[in-house]
């Protein structure tokens, strides 16, 4: 499949082209389609085009420079800055006279800017619906500013142009279709960017649910709210939830990102009305250490928040993805671990386990110092030690997170781990992560049937679990993957293969 997507009609030489990388096909640049939709008369002079970051950079360079645009707007973060840096650098070496504009969290917080920011003409810091239309007007006109960096202009909500006319029948097939029905998040966590918020503004309902509808009607089935705080406002919340509820078939998902201690009556008797695999919550606990929370700012009813998690996973038939962030100052690797245990008894079907990322212009990098906080300068600049955690224990737990997303987040292996994680969760996982990179070196391209077999040896022989209680869990786990054949005629043949090489290796070296 072509990863470039054209928005508008074949036309000539447009005058400006919106892109960015997306980190895979099936995410569509929400940011540029509202660019396009807040352009005004300039529309007409408008192509977009999306890349991903598997692209290579000759080949997007090349194609950006088929399209004939005079002023290219890239959006650049934390995930394509590195490729986008790539092609920026390309396409002002190979056609110098291109005006190149950035835009998005990356590059808005001067002086912290990344390398690629050198190379462009101009940069866009915060929103750019209006901003970037400016400029393209002055540009168009001969009327360049002088200064290379803009402040981004404010816009109220009801005057912004909303941006879904903008996805294709293609997207709405093929890709994920990006919603938001508020901007903003009243918190002031210290990890995230939503800290430098004022505050959350909703869309008006009437119109955004018109919005909604329409896309439903041309087919749309799988939406995904990137509000920060979608449960904020009850009312708002429940008659969204309602409108997806009438238009309810087998293929309509919708995806949520909830405060976990803001769960009223209300919300509960409209959750339990979705069907299975229809409703996905996504919930940034992020850390039950109450002393980590209060140094980040994180404002957490942990009782509560616990009780609503829990219902969640137990009462209604939504699929639950909990967030923990390791690394935070003043966390240390006992201390998350007790967080990940408090999280995994209220058994979410998905517990993402991230190491904390330095975020330009986020309010914890002035606990850099205070903390001993040490980040990777290469993106997505994750950090590498603290004042209370090594850089061994960094690498550890991100072996963890690979490893739990295989073999717990997967779901392939619920009745093997139910049997493995019965005492002390976190410890037993990091026992179990520790032994397998020691037998593995590696966190990538385990294929399935390998998994399946790493998990029989380690459970037999590192953990000293009797055959005949696991061999049953193991085999219901094999056969829910679709795999067909008993599960010990797989290690038979394993064992097999494992002697045959180990004979060819003694007879080339008899």
């Amino acid at each position: 499949m072509n990863t470039a997507l054209k928005t508008k009609s074949e036309q000539a030489s447009p005058a400006i082209l919106l892109t960015t990388l997306n980190s895979k096909y099936i995410h569509a640049a929400f940011g540029l389609r509202y660019l396009m939709a807040n352009l005004g008369q300039l529309q007409s002079q408008t192509e977009m085009l999306e890349f991903t970051i598997h692209d290579r950079p000759i080949d997007m360079v090349e194609k950006i420079i088929e399209t004939g645009a005079k002023i290219v707007g890239f959006s650049v973060y934390i995930w394509n800055v590195t490729e986008t840096n790539e092609v920026v650098q390309l396409l002002k070496t190979a056609q110098p006279d291109i005006t190149v504009v950035l835009g998005g969290p990356e590059v808005s917080h001067v002086p912290d800017q990344p390398l690629v920011v050198s190379w462009a003409d101009y940069v866009i810091k915060g929103p750019g619906e209006r901003s970037f239309r400016k400029l393209c007007e002055q540009l168009l006109t001969g009327q360049a500013p002088d200064n290379q960096v803009i402040q981004g202009e404010s816009v109220a909500l009801e005057q912004l142009i909303m941006p879904y006319d903008f996805y294709t029948a293609e997207d709405i097939k093929n890709r994920i279709i990006y919603v938001e029905a508020s901007r903003g998040c009243p918190f002031k966590c210290q990890f995230c960017l939503s800290a430098l918020d004022i505050t959350a503004k909703a869309f008006t309902l009437d119109r955004f649910l018109a919005e909604m509808d329409r896309l439903y009607q041309q087919g749309a089935r799988n939406f995904k709210f990137i509000d920060r705080t979608f449960n904020l406002k009850i009312a708002d919340a429940v008659a969204i939830m309602e409108f997806f509820l009438e238009r309810m078939d087998a293929d309509l998902t919708v995806h949520f990102e909830v405060i976990p201690d803001r769960l009223p009556e209300k919300l509960k008797e409209v959750i339990l009305k979705f069907p299975p695999h229809s409703l996905q919550f996504e919930v940034g606990v992020q850390t039950f250490d109450p002393k980590v929370q209060k140094l980040i700012q994180r404002r957490q009813d942990n009782p509560r928040s616990k009780e609503n998690i829990r219902w969640i996973c137990e009462q209604s038939r939504a699929h639950m993805h909990a967030d923990l962030i390791f690394g935070l100052p003043g966390d240390t690797l006992r201390g998350f671990g007790d967080s990940f245990n408090q999280l995994f008894a209220l058994n979410p079907q998905e517990i993402q386990v991230g190491i904390l990322k330095r975020l330009r212009g986020a309010p914890i990098n002035n606990l850099t110092a205070e903390y001993s906080m040490v980040y990777s300068p290469l993106p997505p600049y994750t950090v590498l030690s603290t004042r209370d955690i090594s850089f061994s224990e960094l690498q550890r737990v991100g072996r963890f997170a690979r490893y739990w997303d295989i073999f717990a987040n997967s779901g392939r292996f619920k009745n093997s781990l139910s049997l493995l994680l019965t005492d002390d969760p976190f410890n037993t996982f990091m026992d179990f992560s520790d032994t397998l990179f020691r037998v593995e070196r590696s966190t990538w391209k385990i294929s399935q049937r390998r998994q399946f077999t790493l998990m029989y040896k380690l459970m037999t022989e590192h953990f000293n679990m009797d055959e005949a209680l696991i061999m049953p869990a193991i085999q219901k786990d094999f056969d829910s993957t679709g795999e067909k054949g008993r599960f010990e005629i797989l290690l038979q043949q394993d064992k097999q293969k494992k002697t045959f090489v180990a004979n060819k290796r003694q007879q080339q070296h008899g």
